[in-house]
């Protein structure tokens, strides 16, 4: 499974072998800027890059990075990947590539890029920029071709060796155990036969894995039988004969996937882009003969497959990200495949080694699912299969729409992060089969993504939505509330202050108490930002009595109770703001609510502050960030470290504040803005440098600072949110 963003992948499963291609790759990592790692898929690539990585990750001050590239369907997310892996989170109106260059520009880390095939051109033109700019990084790529960048240092990954070493052999008794702890090569002539099994599939590692899979089914000696009888009549084929949900398989028919390289789609289908992607590695003059053996391998292993399972297999592949057993059912059943079988097919799968399982959680390898694809496509079910998956993930949006102030918020937050290449090819699909469901869709997962840091994509996907129509509704007039929010955040007040305006207009005129409340909040927040906190507190008031009768628990009435207590404290009301800001608290304690409870608590703090009572506000501004902490909000957590440095200095703790401020600089840089928030926070962060320069000296602040801004996020956020002080 892949990890969360800012770390390696974690090895699920043993490392065997290539010994001499970890040094020479070793060597490259030292002294070349870029080195990409190229061969057929399957050969191992993405294995060797991790265990070269997670060996040199040490020699870089700043870490080693992961950008998973293979759920990107075109490059629209390259950008957005790249950045959320090395820990951006970018909330200007600066262009996306040049907030990249700028965060990486003084770091020394390693990137590595997996899987760029499909996006050469883009990853060469990005790849060609952020070398450029910043010279401390060390770029690592996979793909099955170079990239073709300036300055590319080229390594091909070649089989294992399965002529006098180890290696192969060692890797399938490892995969043979692993299906079946208990199995292994004792029986007379299994080694051999092993052996027998590495060399016809040529010592391919994702061949020889998908081999040992099929011991449960075949003895050692029966299955190097089967399959160099199969490779022997390799030119034959294997086709579908009928369509639909049976998917029978009958030998010669010539289906897509077997024979000769180059082939296409049949019956006439035409060569689609995934067809063309799997093909171009068959290609003699590219790769001579070790693609067509993996696809002879995956083709033997699809036929070990029931009709069910190889169903379930082309359907699960427009899923971009892991996913459940509920995700599966809801983008797979339909036809012969219920609920029920899909359960039984996915289960087969995975004991076929063609879909990876962790926890509770599926995978499956971009090259088994190219293969499925075309299989997808020769059913005639490509269309229906995308229909399915759109809906599936717009059924998520409104669940996690709903599930806002609910108990399970944080889950939900992690889920619409965790999935966002499968939303935003949903919203792709929806824009243009299904528009309504496009601006719903943009509408309950905008502000999920402005929170996350997501805005570019916030914002973008509400235009394209709006700009496709319909002209009114309910969905749209969330659509323009979203983009408020997104250009809010982004600092594009003269855009908020239109579409509050807009959003007010018309929800009095739909007498939309909700709408009227999430106006208010939006009209509230740019008034606030821009120094006008009695005409926020005016309105937010209004709005507040002339919905009553909405639930004090709607997502809506927390946020606008949260522009009173934001206001109240701005006019120095620190009494009213206080008590408002408690019960504001409660309310979301009661109902699960994080992210308006934690900005409650960051006003509790700072009226601490305000009253002089530091040690209070210490105590508020790290159950802030805790809370946003749990919703990954690196904006509120940039907030909260800057007031826990003001509570900290306040108690004489000098240069514990200068580090806890160095960790918040840190933070701020993360989401591309000098420091930013309400304007009487200004005056908070100079006291708060006075107090921490006088208490130790100049000197000794600025060390501390460079220390905190130089630690990594996460060590400096958990030394901050210790409670000891060290005066």
């Amino acid at each position: 499974m892949m990890t969360k963003v800012g770390y390696l992948p974690d090895e699920t499963s043993s490392f065997v072998g290539r010994r001499a291609e970890l040094a020479r790759l070793g060597t490259a990592l030292a002294t070349r800027r870029m080195t990409t790692l190229i061969g057929p898929g399957g050969v191992g690539k993405t294995r060797l890059a991790l265990r070269a990585a997670r060996s040199a990750a040490g020699g870089y001050p700043d870490g080693a990075w992961w950008a998973d590239l293979s759920p990107l369907y075109d490059d629209g997310l390259l950008l957005p990947t790249v950045s959320d892996a090395v820990g951006l989170a970018d909330h200007t109106l600066r262009m996306p590539v040049e907030a990249l260059c700028e965060w990486l520009g003084d770091k020394r880390l390693l990137l590595v890029l997996d899987s760029a095939e499909h996006l050469r051109a883009a990853c060469s033109h990005l790849l060609a920029e952020i070398l450029t700019t910043s010279s401390g990084l060390t770029i690592l790529v996979t793909s099955r071709q170079p990239l073709g960048t300036r300055g590319e240092y080229v390594v091909e990954v070649p089989p294992l060796p399965v002529d006098g070493a180890p290696d192969a052999l060692q890797l399938f008794a490892d995969r043979l155990r692993a299906t079946n702890p208990g199995a292994g090569l004792d029986a007379p002539g299994d080694e051999a036969a092993a052996a027998e099994i590495c060399r016809r599939l040529e010592g391919i590692p994702l061949a020889i894995e998908l081999a040992a899979a099929g011991i449960g089914r075949h003895s050692v000696a029966q299955l190097a039988t089967r399959i160099g009888s199969r490779f022997d009549a390799r030119s034959a084929g294997f086709g579908v004969s009928g369509r639909g949900g049976g998917l029978a398989i009958a030998p010669g028919s010539g289906a897509p996937g077997f024979g000769t390289p180059g082939a296409t789609v049949a019956d006439g289908a035409g060569e689609s882009p995934d067809t063309a992607r799997l093909d171009l590695l068959a290609d003699a003059t590219v790769w001579p003969r070790r693609h067509r053996t993996l696809r002879t391998a995956i083709g033997w292993s699809h036929e070990l497959c029931t009709p069910l399972e190889r169903l379930l297999w082309a359907r699960l592949t427009p899923l971009r990200t892991d996913f459940d057993e509920a995700v599966a059912r809801e983008v797979c059943a339909g036809g012969p495949l219920t609920p029920d079988e899909v359960d039984r097919a996915l289960q087969g799968l995975v004991a076929q080694s063609v879909v990876q399982r962790d926890g509770d959680r599926y995978r499956m390898l971009d090259t088994l699912r190219e293969y499925g694809r075309m299989w997808l496509t020769e059913l005639g079910e490509a269309r229906s299969a995308a229909d399915r998956h759109a809906r599936s993930f717009l059924g998520l949006a409104r669940r996690a729409h709903d599930g806002w102030t609910g108990p399970d918020q944080v889950s939900w937050y992690h889920k619409v992060s965790d999935t966002h290449p499968d939303l935003c090819a949903a919203l792709e699909h929806l824009l243009v089969h299904d528009v309504g469901g496009a601006q719903e869709m943009a509408g309950r997962v905008g502000f999920f993504w402005a929170c996350c840091g997501h805005l570019s994509e916030a914002r973008s996907y509400a235009q394209r939505a709006l700009d496709a129509g319909p002209v009114d509704g309910p969905h749209r007039t969330r659509l323009q509330w979203v983009l408020g929010v997104a250009a809010l955040l982004q600092g594009d007040f003269a855009t908020a202050e239109k579409y509050g305006a807009l959003c007010t207009a018309i929800a009095l005129y739909d007498r939309d108490d909700e709408g009227m409340l999430g106006a208010a909040y939006l009209s509230g927040l740019t008034q606030l930002m821009t120094g006008e906190p009695e005409a926020a507190l005016e309105a937010a008031g209004r709005v507040l009595r002339m919905t009553e009768g909405v639930p004090v628990d709607s997502a809506h009435r927390l946020r606008c109770h949260l522009i009173t207590v934001f206001a109240l404290t701005a006019l120095g009301r620190l009494t009213e703001s206080e008590a408002a800001a408690t019960t504001l608290r409660r309310a979301c304690e009661r109902g699960g609510e994080y992210w308006t409870r934690s900005y409650a608590d960051y006003q509790l703090a700072l009226i601490a502050l305000f009253q002089d009572r530091p040690a209070a506000s210490a105590a508020h501004a790290r159950s802030m960030l805790a809370g946003k902490h749990r919703l990954r909000d690196s904006f509120g957590i940039a907030l909260g470290l800057d007031i826990l440095a003001a509570a900290i200095a306040a108690q004489g703790a000098g240069a514990q504040a200068a580090r806890v401020y160095g960790t918040g600089h840190a933070y701020w840089r993360m989401v591309g803005h000098p420091q930013r928030g309400t304007p009487e926070l200004g005056p908070v962060r100079e006291t708060c440098e006075l107090q921490a320069r006088a208490a130790i000296g100049d000197e000794a602040y600025q060390r501390a600072f460079e220390r905190g801004q130089s630690d990594n996020a996460e060590v400096g956020l958990a030394a901050a949110l210790r409670t000891e002080l060290q005066l």
